[in-house]
């Protein structure tokens, strides 16, 4: 390896290197100041102290934020919400992109633009309406029918089923695979349900991945302006809405703050972490071609 090639390389492993830092540092500090009481974790964060695990160690955070607020409920919740929603929208919206990109019919283009623009729209704008009108509908549960979704799970996973980037998503990388398979699918007596389960999704692994984590993502972690809105029972309530708990006394628990974000945060990076190679996978196969 040649002096201009190693010293390239070098240069580009500094440049990662340091991005990395400016996404890991604050993970760190997060962890670290979890453990410490809040009087250390103020006067630390003047210095480089703040990153290091000295002085006053322990999970006091840790124990003092179950007893202040139901954590484990709110992580189940957020679980149960994040998962249920992330298997239907896997479903609909990669059954919906395969329509748009195997199947011949009229005026899928012009659908297809209609889902696609729907994406500018930010959620602000439509949730008064979607409030009054998940207030009027019906539900089936163990009591019987009742009128109103408020204070329940559907509330917080059915409008939030399928959104157009998932579509879109799963539309570009459809276009990529051969259409011979697709063809040679067809030609074997396959059905369209047949072509999708056994041909097209087993190929989808890196979108499917891609999907996965912006979802969970968005559900998980990014759920808390239309959970204010719909949900005033604890029952129901996830992990985002349950971060009030912690600003509601006179003073602001910092210590418990960041013992809080920690265990709600580490899941979502192990899920990451762990799909990060299909999702890498992904980007590079759904930019626009020339």
């Amino acid at each position: 390896m040649n002096l201009e090639r190693l010293t390239k390389l070098m240069g580009t492993y500094l440049l990662l290197s340091f991005v990395a830092c400016i996404f890991v540092i604050p993970i760190i500090f997060m962890i670290i100041s979890s453990l410490k009481p809040d009087y250390q974790l103020l006067l630390d964060t003047s210095s480089m102290r703040a990153f290091l695990p000295v002085g006053d160690i322990s999970l006091d955070n840790y124990f003092s934020a179950f007893r202040r607020a139901p954590i484990g409920l709110f992580v189940f919740n957020s679980t149960f919400i994040t998962a249920t929603t992330l298997v239907f929208t896997l479903f609909l919206a990669s059954i919906a992109a395969f329509s748009f990109v195997f199947i011949e019919w009229r005026g899928k283009a012009t659908v297809l633009a209609i889902i696609i623009a729907t994406y500018i729209l930010p959620f602000e704008t439509v949730a008064v309406p979607l409030l009054l009108l998940v207030n009027e509908l019906p539900w089936l549960s163990t009591e019987g029918v009742t009128w109103g979704w408020l204070n329940s799970y559907q509330v917080q996973i059915i409008p939030f089923l399928v959104r157009a980037l998932e579509i879109f998503l799963f539309v570009q990388y459809f276009k990529d695979l051969p259409k011979d398979l697709i063809e040679a699918a067809r030609v074997d007596g396959a059905s369209w349900f047949q072509v999708y389960r056994r041909v097209v999704m087993p190929l989808s692994g890196p979108v499917i991945a891609t999907v996965a984590i912006l979802k969970s993502l968005e559900m998980f972690n990014g759920q808390y302006l239309w959970p204010i809105m719909t949900v005033q029972s604890e029952e129901y309530r996830p992990v985002m809405v349950g971060l009030q708990y912690f600003f509601q006394t006179g003073t602001t628990h910092w210590g418990e703050i960041m013992a809080f974000l920690t265990i709600i945060t580490l899941p979502v990076l192990v899920f990451y972490l762990v799909l990060q190679r299909a999702f890498i996978a992904s980007i590079a196969s759904s930019g626009v071609k020339g």
